[in-house]
């Protein structure tokens, strides 16, 4: 029995014995990816059948643990009988039989949620369908799908949905009157709710600084600890984004209205007086809890527009009194950034554009301007001083926390760094690695070919940032303090943050000697679960748009980069859409082909042919299944690839700090 560990730097699955008990360390397992394997995340479990190697073992799976899953999502399929479960997810490579009685009249191609029944005899498991979803045709089943099977709550309970339509706009009383700030939101343009604004002026008192204020949204006001909405919120840890909708960590009527800081509304906000010198060094910061009244929602597109010149009816008044100093602002933290060295990946994403009837139209790159780094820069110095202002007050904190690298993955980048041969690459051994190392590798590769593979790279290297109470720092922001504070609307983390800072500040009818009333820890990994249980939906959900994108294109050739390189063969993200699909090695043109670990790349035996981690190749789509959202390709007729020809290049994936 296994259990996995995680992905290594090749990207391949590594799992441990589970009750290895020998004196010797227990030895590497790599689990083979094999088209229609379990697709096992970190800590689940799994019987494997192990094949001995130099250096551990290859394991390739069996059956996941335990037995068949207490829940299954699938795909309806009736007959005379009643019918049996197509399972969307890959771990669970057994159907369901279902019987008539038990199948809730769910027809032919649903969507279903069933309950695995205890008990076997011959043939298929037994299962009863308990939830209908909707039929797998219609365009909303890929975020349905994926919602549903990482098991994300979306319906809230009665007594929350009651206490959240009750809320009532906050009156002035108790609070800082921040009405005649000309704070503004700058959001994405599909952005349903608006919970920060912004607002900047030159500081008189320093020359060259500037005197800055974040507005969130009051969310704390209207979500008490303990009460229904509190624990159906706490139970959802965060919002999840899909294509097609938003499963909200709150409801509607607080997160897109009554804690949604639209314009010319008043709002209940808690803000942040920042001032910064001509560098971007925080200077002091003060908290207040206020009453404000946003002058505008703007969009990113916007916002740059005019600052390039192209103003619009909604920008041009606001452009000299209210953006340019938010400009100057952004320009002095983006040095402060600079000089402390966070880590700068290059890593751009993808967005899905859906049709008027649901389905996708296209998949493009999302544009990041100098406006989406401004929000950026301004909510990280808010969070850095929510964090600084709870240990001054001797409160505890949800930090955000993202460790130093794990050795042994930073020893495999910097061994295939070398193996580049590219003068400077090479991390030097024995010192303590610090961002600005890696942004030394990042800014001598920019420009080059190997650039994208070199961010995917450094990425893989990195820690996953969690949620804790304790104090670890924060890596990849090169901060030794850092606590989410910006977006209570959407995350958990950041609601505990404003209640510690409220009652820390004896705000309204806050009592500190009852915060905090539970168990920080187990809510920081509870958090940490549930962001990574909506990234892994999200995901999921975009592979199911990008197979049904390209499954009327299955033959056709496309340009494709490979991201990873593994004993079971290659796997390719499509310069097109960054679609991710594997390519088989048994696919590979006729020879034998041995991994070369440590240079990442498959070499055949016989015919010297190569592939190796980054470079380009065309290959065939052979199989896309909408239904699972996997993809699997062969090299297109002809494919051949000699090291001395290859470009290098990587997959885009998102750093979440």
């Amino acid at each position: 029995m296994i259990e996995i560990t995680g992905i290594d730097f090749d990207g391949e699955m590594t799992a441990r014995a589970v009750g290895w008990r020998g004196e010797e360390p227990a030895p590497k397992i790599i689990v083979m990816a094999e088209r229609g394997a379990p697709a096992l995340g970190a800590g689940e479990r799994a019987v494997a059948r192990f094949t001995r190697r130099e250096d551990g073992y290859e394991a390739r799976i069996v059956r996941p643990l335990e037995g068949a899953p207490d829940r299954v999502v699938g795909i309806f399929r009736a007959d005379k009988d009643g019918g049996r479960i197509e399972p969307t997810n890959r771990k669970v490579k057994t159907e369901f039989r279902v019987a008539k009685i038990d199948s809730k009249d769910a027809r032919d191609g649903e969507i279903v949620v069933a309950e695995a029944l205890p008990g076997r005899g011959l043939g298929l498991p037994q299962a009863k369908v308990l939830e209908r979803i909707g039929h797998s045709d219609e365009p909303r089943a890929f975020s349905l799908i994926a919602i549903a099977s990482h098991g994300i709550p979306t319906a809230f309970p009665e007594a929350a949905l009651k206490i959240a339509e009750a809320a009532k706009p906050v009156a002035l009383a108790g609070r800082t009157d921040l009405r005649a700030i000309p704070l503004v939101t700058i959001d994405g343009e599909d952005a349903r709710d608006f919970d920060g604004a912004v607002w900047a002026e030159p500081d008189p008192e320093h020359d060259g600084g500037w005197h800055l204020m974040v507005a969130i949204a009051d969310v704390a006001w209207y979500v008490r600890e303990d009460s229904a909405l509190d624990r159906a919120a706490r139970e959802r840890g965060n919002s999840a984004y899909f294509p097609d909708r938003v499963v909200p960590m709150l409801p509607e009527a607080l997160s897109n209205e009554l804690c949604s800081l639209k314009p010319e509304v008043e709002r209940a906000c808690l803000a942040v007086h920042l001032w910064i010198d001509g560098e971007g060094n925080l200077l002091r910061h003060r908290f207040v809890r206020g009453l404000m009244r946003s002058a505008a929602r703007l969009t990113y597109d916007q916002v740059q527009a005019a600052i390039d010149g192209n103003p619009n009816d909604l920008t041009r008044p606001l452009l000299d009194p209210v953006l340019r100093p938010l400009y100057g602002a952004y320009r002095a933290l983006d040095r402060a950034r600079r000089h402390r060295g966070t880590l700068d990946l290059d890593l751009p994403e993808r967005k899905v554009l859906l049709d008027a009837h649901g389905r996708i139209a296209r998949i493009e790159p999302r544009p990041r301007h100098d406006s989406h780094k401004l929000i950026e820069e301004f909510m990280i110095a808010a969070n850095v001083a929510a964090a600084e202002t709870l240990e001054k007050l001797k409160f505890p904190c949800m930090y955000r926390v993202h460790d130093a690298p794990d050795p042994a993955k930073l020893e495999a980048l910097r061994d295939f760094l070398q193996e580049l041969n590219i003068p400077g690459l090479a991390l030097a051994k024995g010192q303590v690695v610090r961002p600005r190392h890696f942004n030394q590798v990042l800014q001598r590769a920019a420009g080059t070919p190997q650039a994208p593979m070199i961010n995917m790279l450094v990425l893989r290297s990195q820690a996953q940032a969690v949620y804790s109470p304790d104090n670890l720092g924060h890596f990849g922001l090169a901060l030794r303090r850092y606590a989410h504070f910006t977006s209570p609307i959407r995350r958990y983390a950041d609601l505990l943050v404003h209640r510690a800072l409220i009652a820390g500040h004896r705000w309204a009818d806050a009592d500190p000697a009852d915060w905090p009333r539970d168990d920080f820890a187990g809510i920081g990994e509870h958090i940490s679960m549930t962001e990574r249980r909506a990234a892994a939906a999200e995901r999921g959900a975009l592979d199911r748009y990008a197979a049904a994108f390209l499954a009327d294109r299955v033959g056709a050739v496309f340009g494709a980069r490979v991201n990873g390189v593994t004993r079971s063969g290659l796997f390719v993200t499509l310069d097109e859409t960054g679609a991710d699909g594997l390519v088989p090695i048994s696919t590979l043109p006729g020879d034998f082909y041995v991994h070369d670990e440590k240079r990442h790349r498959l070499v055949g035996r016989r015919s010297g042919a190569v592939y190796t981690l980054g470079q380009t190749l065309a290959v065939k789509l052979a199989e896309a299944d909408t239904v699972t959202g996997s993809l699997a390709f062969v090299p297109a007729e002809g494919e051949r690839r000699d090291p001395r020809r290859n470009s290098r290049g990587g997959s885009q994936r998102k750093f979440r700090h």
